[in-house]
C-alpha cells in the first residue's frame, strides 16, 4: 500500500437506477391526483361514520338523539294543527 503508482484491479459497478419518486398525491403542477382525493374522502367518511356510531353509544349521544326526535314530533304535531286550522277556516275571497 505504499506505492502510489501501484495498479489496483477493481470492478466497475454501474450507477444504481434513480429511485422512483414517492407518491405524494399531487402532480408536478401541484394538482391533487384523483386517487389522493378519493382516499381523503373515504378516510373522512369512515371517520364520520365511526364518530357518529361511537357518539350514539354514549348516554349524552342517546339524550341528544331523543331530544331531536322529540323536536321532530312536536314540529310534526304543530304542522298538523296549522293544516287543520286552515281546513276549518271559511274562504275569505
Amino acid at each position: 500500500m505504499g506505492d502510489p503508482e501501484e495498479i489496483v484491479d477493481a470492478e466497475i459497478v454501474p450507477d444504481p437506477p434513480a429511485p422512483t419518486p414517492e407518491e405524494t398525491g399531487y402532480t408536478q403542477g401541484g394538482v391533487p391526483t384523483f386517487e389522493s382525493v378519493r382516499e381523503k374522502i373515504e378516510t373522512r367518511y369512515g371517520t364520520s361514520v365511526g364518530s357518529s356510531e361511537l357518539a350514539s353509544e354514549t348516554p349524552e349521544g342517546r339524550e341528544v338523539e331523543e331530544q331531536y326526535e322529540a323536536r321532530q314530533r312536536a314540529a310534526h304535531e304543530r304542522l298538523e294543527q296549522i293544516r287543520a286550522s286552515m281546513r276549518n277556516e271559511p274562504d275569505r275571497t
